[in-house]
């Protein structure tokens, strides 16, 4: 439940590739404070096939995508990364909140463009590991080692989990 409403948040999935399907979509059938309500991809017979799946009657094209955005909260992006920063600032202007897949984009402007319009329009912008590639992240070797990347606020690490909270 979102904290402040004590309603579900109302999510929409864009992309239906193979993380997708294992790991976000499953998730959403065991999470207490969400709910997938659309999904969106451009592959028509995948479209209709994970809707019946998941009982989910909001299904559009990526044509159709702001469309999607009038009856969510959030959306879920889980694209290749070299489309994050459309679709995030697309759903940022319509003030809609952003869970993006990592990596949040291919380049640092396209990163700042994206964290602009989330800060330009008082939405939340989050970058989530999925449990799904976590386990075959390998771990950092530069744990002792600084390195000077610019000034960050408000930053925050956690586990990323549309499922139960933890």
């Amino acid at each position: 439940m979102s904290r402040k409403s004590g309603r579900k948040i109302r999510y929409a999935v864009v992309g239906l590739g193979h993380l997708a399907q294992v790991a976000v979509l499953p998730a959403f059938k065991k999470a207490q404070n969400s709910e997938l309500v659309a999904i969106v991809s451009g592959d028509a017979d995948k479209r209709e096939k994970v809707a019946r799946k998941y009982g989910v009657e909001q299904v559009y094209s990526y044509d159709d995508y702001e469309k999607a955005l009038f009856s969510v909260d959030a959306v879920y992006i889980v694209l290749p990364n070299h489309l994050h920063r459309e679709y995030a600032v697309l759903a940022a202007q319509d003030r809609v909140h952003v869970l993006c897949e990592k990596l949040m984009a291919v380049t640092e402007e396209d990163c700042e463009v994206m964290i602009d319009a989330a800060r330009q329009n008082g939405v939340k912008l989050m970058v989530c590991l999925s449990p799904a590639l976590r386990e075959r992240q390998p771990r950092s070797r530069a744990r002792g080692e600084k390195r000077q990347t610019g000034k960050t606020s408000n930053l925050r690490f956690g586990i990323c989990s549309v499922g139960r909270q933890r």
